[in-house]
């Protein structure tokens, strides 16, 4: 378990350069600092060596999806630490039935207001917060 930073890290993965461009040049707004990564296995690398404390993660990609990614964050105890919000255009059903499963926080279903990006990632940050100071 890694101790909060004071800065929370968020990182941002998607296939959809222009959309994750979007996300980042909105997040840089926000009190934060960030890291991108164009697919699952890009992201999963800088999850194991950077350790945000954020993921926005989509689904559908080149490699690995953003289900696997999921399921790989959630089965490593290390990264317990990690709030995770799912990002995608599945379709709000499949997206609120499949979320959970793999272990994300939150859910955004594309196209979204970034009004409630923001909510959903201060949400989740505030969350991972707490859990961390009962440890």
């Amino acid at each position: 378990m890694t101790s909060p930073r004071a800065t929370p890290l968020i990182l941002v993965v998607d296939d959809d350069a222009e959309l994750r461009q979007m996300v980042m040049a909105h997040l840089s707004q926000m009190h934060c600092e960030l890291l991108e990564a164009p697919d699952g296995d890009a992201g999963l690398s800088m999850i194991i060596s950077q350790q945000p404390d954020l993921i926005l993660l989509d689904v559908r990609m080149p490699g690995l999806s953003g289900w696997e990614v999921a399921k790989y964050v959630r089965e490593h105890e290390e990264y317990n630490h990690i709030g995770l919000i799912m990002v995608t255009g599945i379709g709000e059903n499949l997206n609120g039935l499949t979320s959970p499963l793999y272990g994300a926080d939150e859910y955004i279903n594309k196209p979204f207001q970034f009004s409630e990006l923001d909510f959903k990632i201060r949400k989740t940050l505030a969350k991972h917060r707490r859990a961390a100071q009962k440890t």
